[in-house]
């Protein structure tokens, strides 16, 4: 009989905190803040702190929940994930689907007072891609639609006038796309092609102080005091501030999931969980029957994966990768860790995400390997003998602080320790640490989550071409690249689907230089008297609309 001790352990644990959990206050602390209505101040959690403040660095969960609350775009999402006006009141497409013109609206204001201009964003967008920004913003390829960004990114070109950004006046944008792009419209409202104001050319720190953070969102930062909070107050120049209802929001930092939990029964949180949160794994079977009408569990299109440095001893050997990915069990994680409807994951793209005429999973099905023990063994020892390997080198898996992260790292390295008789190493680093470490590749394996910016399968395959700034494995295919750049120019829908599909099978079943561990589920706590809070298909939440009964 297999052993499962870790796996045992952990299910043990489990009980034990359904049992303490049921020892809590008669009504579950599920009693919202008495004073909330009134003064309209929202209290959540964000699980660590953000890396970056600024538009063109950001790259992570907890810096789109802020950065969403203090900037908007040319336009931003409904409920229903539409494109609908932001600071542009209307806009007009071309009928070959190249040119977009953005009509701003005159009201749109910085929060000190200044006008919000068309040349606003083109600076914004030229210091995105300007070859001398340092760091490289690792997003610049997003804007690599628009006709000549890519070739000015790349030093290719020098002339910024060549780019497709102009504004032709203070109050019109006119952008030249190089291919149709269908999607570019909903592509402005992530926070890459948020414009900033124009005093942080500058001012090199201006995103790390709160008295230079000059926004023009629902909300402008008052207090980041690090390692403990960091406060938004409502924008009174704010354009559309008549419908913002919050005056405030107040963000604790804290990575322990418990704590969290802790504060949101006691009425210090009104909501807690993902995405700029975490709830105990272990606590999700007492939650479900004590506060089940606040818990929020909804399917969402993400994927929790481990990266492999392929640069990296013993990576660097397709085989070995190949058997690392093989000797897990995904139906014991989300059975006995995560515990919340996640799926198994065999594949890099999530279900939700559009294709040709439905659900790109459904249309090209995620069966690039499948779980299998002996045959992780065969590989392994087949890798090992290629490499010269009478034992493998010594490996660490790191992960950012979490609880969750931790014992999902704990079980896969027992799965390891137990399938293949390796030993491997778990190390926690501070998140931002972690992604320096990552984005340097600095590391072997690293946990890892990707979740979409936009609704279409480019935003899970681009990330993965040898130029882009979200690759953090040392991964580098010329065949997918060019699978990626077709997909880009191709209007061909059907061709573009085909594309991607093929570009998948290299990343996973080819080169498998990913491990594909679950498709997320959105799991969250929310007070019965907040209303307004969004959260969309890609998991992110949006709270500028929100406000208490």
């Amino acid at each position: 009989m297999r052993r499962k001790t870790l796996l045992t352990l952990l299910t043990m644990l489990l009980v034990v905190g359904t049992v303490l959990a049921g020892c809590g206050s008669k009504n579950g602390g599920s009693k919202g803040n008495s004073a909330a209505a009134k003064d309209q101040v929202l209290h959540i959690n964000l699980s660590s702190e953000p890396p970056s403040l600024d538009p063109a660095q950001a790259q992570d969960t907890q810096s789109n929940t802020v950065l969403n609350m203090m900037y908007e775009g040319l336009v931003h999402l409904d409920e229903d994930n539409k494109p609908i006006p932001g600071v542009a009141e209307k806009w007009d497409v071309s009928s070959d689907g190249l040119k977009y013109v953005f009509h701003l609206r005159k009201d749109a204001k910085w929060s000190n007072g200044d006008p919000v201009t068309a040349k606003d964003f083109v600076s914004s967008w030229q210091r995105v891609l300007d070859p001398s920004t340092t760091p490289a913003p690792p997003y610049a390829y997003q804007l690599y639609y628009i006709k000549g960004a890519e070739e000015y990114n790349n030093k290719k070109s020098t002339d910024f006038s060549q780019v497709g950004i102009k504004a032709t006046d203070d109050n019109t944008l006119e952008v030249t796309l190089k291919t149709p792009t269908p999607y570019f419209l909903s592509l402005t409202s992530f926070y890459t092609f948020f414009p900033v104001h124009q005093s942080v050319k500058d001012n090199a720190k201006w995103a790390t102080d709160p008295t230079t953070m000059i926004t023009n969102g629902a909300f402008t930062m008052t207090t980041w005091t690090t390692g403990q909070k960091i406060e938004v107050s409502k924008n009174a120049n704010y354009w559309d501030n008549q419908d913002v209802k919050l005056n405030k929001i107040t963000m604790s930092l804290s990575n322990s999931g418990a704590t969290e939990l802790s504060s949101y029964r006691s009425g210090q949180l009104d909501y807690a969980g993902m995405p700029n949160g975490e709830i105990p794994t272990d606590q999700i079977p007492a939650i479900k029957k004590q506060l089940k009408d606040e818990l929020n569990l909804k399917p969402i299109g993400g994927v929790y994966y481990y990266l492999f440095n392929v640069t990296a001893k013993p990576f660097d050997n397709e085989k070995i990768r190949k058997a690392f990915a093989m000797a897990i069990s995904r139906q014991e994680i989300v059975e006995k860790i995560t515990q919340s409807g996640e799926k198994p994951a065999f594949g890099f793209t999530p279900p939700g995400i559009a294709g040709e005429k439905e659900d790109f999973r459904t249309e090209h099905k995620d069966d690039f390997f499948t779980e299998n023990v002996d045959e992780a063994k065969k590989l392994l020892q087949e890798g090992m003998k290629e490499e010269g390997y009478t034992t493998l080198p010594a490996i660490t898996l790191i992960y950012n602080s979490s609880d969750k992260h931790k014992k999902i790292a704990l079980a896969v390295t027992d799965m390891w320790k137990k399938n293949l008789g390796v030993d491997v190493k778990t190390e926690n680093q501070e998140f931002g640490v972690f992604l320096k470490n990552r984005r340097n590749l600095n590391y072997q394996i690293a946990r890892s989550g990707w979740s979409p910016d936009y609704n279409d399968p480019m935003t899970f395959f681009d990330m993965w071409t040898s130029k882009s700034g979200n690759n953090d494995t040392g991964f580098k295919n010329k065949e997918y690249d060019a699978l990626i750049s077709d997909a880009h120019s191709s209007s061909d829908n059907a061709k573009r689907m085909d594309d991607f599909s093929k570009a998948e099978t290299i990343l996973i079943k080819d080169q498998q230089m990913m491990i594909p561990i679950y498709y997320y589920t959105n799991v969250a706590l929310i007070k019965p008297n907040l209303k307004g809070v969004v959260i969309n298909y890609a998991g992110q939440v949006d709270f500028t609309r929100a406000y208490f009964e």
